[in-house]
């Protein structure tokens, strides 16, 4: 039955052990694909991720076997849908580290949980003369709604300078963080430098001037450990589709004091006790923050893939992916007229680059020739890409399932852009 299926270890989760990329790509269906003639590379990763069968799978079974809406119903499908929904949450919260479940919102994807933050916390704490202190190499998501509420309460907006090799000038970190600082909203992993900040040293520094920490987790979660609670942070958001799940999910962790202070986000069905004409009596944590119809499949796939990244095993991918960064790197760097951007002390994901002799977007044309997926363009990180002075940059991006193969079919694509253009 529908219920057993739904919690049972699928038969398809890879073992924990040494990660083999040869065995997990027969896991994704969509690397068995030819563009243009020519063999899938996929290096798009950190704009979404492949899905692994296991994902695919669980969302359809929701489809097929307990299809009903969750908290809502006595009968049999919505008890095994609130079942597959509540256990999501509860997969969802181990694997951030949170104390309790209740501490993980499922929002939309990480734009949205920061948007939430920005709400619901920052309109009731931050007020005029308060400071708001994000870095240079953000992406936008995590600097617009700070823009809008330094716009709406009159704080102020300050920034962390990125340094030529695409870290943190820990120096100006300090000497921005004051007494007015009240909250710190920081990438852990850079989409456009793949730079891994000290999210550890960076929250002790700002709990002791009593700022609140948001980090945006979106290229951490899919490729080392993340515990919340060692991390230091007060908020944590990450984007399911990035972590092999669906699009349309999202996490949201915040510490369970903070999330029961803060007014909901939005309002509707399911996020309330009682509701009269005289007065509405909120809903205790989550539902409070999870108004109307919840995304059921995305969070029953998003359960699926946590089950698998963890038969994987996050230290596994770290390990790996760290060495594939490694030997692209090295290879990247014998393309004649090729420059990465920045030399981070620690990357993670990502490897931006350009060329003297095409736009990234007509590198990223050659190489769609060739079947080679990359990102070209600003990232969503535009202040990023005017620090290193240039309108855009090529981006590998890279995942669990990459190849060293994967690597030398990007660097022979690249050599095509030189025989073309130069």
């Amino acid at each position: 039955m529908a219920v057993h299926v739904a919690n049972e270890k699928r038969r398809d989760t890879p073992a924990a052990g040494p990660l083999d990329p040869a065995r997990l790509r027969a896991d994704f269906p969509i690397l068995a694909a030819t563009v243009r003639g020519n063999p899938l590379v996929y290096l798009d990763n950190a704009a979404t991720t492949q899905k692994p069968r296991a994902v695919i799978d669980a969302i359809a079974r929701y489809y097929t076997e307990y299809n009903a809406n969750v908290h809502r119903g006595v009968h049999y499908l919505s008890q095994i849908a609130t079942q597959a929904y509540d256990e999501a949450r509860r997969k969802a919260a181990a694997f951030l580290g949170a104390t309790v479940d209740c501490e993980v919102i499922f929002t939309r994807g990480a734009t949205e949980s920061i948007n939430l933050v920005a709400h619901s916390y920052g309109r009731q704490r931050v007020l005029p003369g308060d400071e708001i202190l994000i870095t240079g190499m953000e992406h936008h998501s995590n600097i617009v709604p700070w823009q809008i509420l330094c716009k709406e309460t009159g704080a102020t907006l300050r920034v962390v300078p990125v340094d030529d090799d695409g870290n943190l000038v820990m120096e100006e970190f300090d000497r921005l963080l004051n007494e007015h600082t009240r909250l710190v909203a920081v990438t852990h992993v850079s989409n456009a430098l793949g730079t891994v900040n000290p999210i550890r040293d960076i929250a002790a520094r700002a709990h002791a001037v009593g700022a609140a920490v948001l980090v945006d987790g979106a290229q951490s979660a899919p490729h080392m450990p993340v515990n919340v609670r060692e991390l230091g942070c007060d908020f944590f958001v990450c984007s399911g589709h990035k972590m092999y799940g669906p699009t349309g999910i999202g996490l949201l962790y915040g510490r369970a004091e903070l999330l029961d202070a803060m007014p909901p986000y939005q309002s509707g069905g399911d996020m309330i006790l009682s509701v009269t004409f005289e007065k509405t009596i909120y809903g205790r944590l989550p539902s409070k923050f999870e108004a109307g119809t919840p995304h059921i499949e995305g969070a029953v796939g998003l359960a699926a893939a946590l089950d698998y990244l963890n038969a994987v095993g996050l230290g596994a991918i770290a390990a790996y992916e760290r060495s594939l960064l490694r030997y692209a790197e090295s290879a990247l760097r014998v393309v004649p007229g090729l420059r990465l951007m920045g030399a981070p002390r620690k990357r993670a994901g990502v490897i931006a680059f350009t060329m003297d002799a095409a736009h990234p977007h007509d590198i990223s044309q050659v190489l769609d020739e060739a079947g080679v997926a990359i990102r070209a363009g600003h990232h969503c990180a535009q202040p990023v890409m005017q620090r290193f002075g240039v309108p855009a940059s090529a981006r590998a991006s890279f995942a669990l399932y990459n190849t060293r193969e994967d690597v030398d079919a990007l660097v022979q694509a690249l050599h095509e852009v030189n025989r073309i253009f130069a």
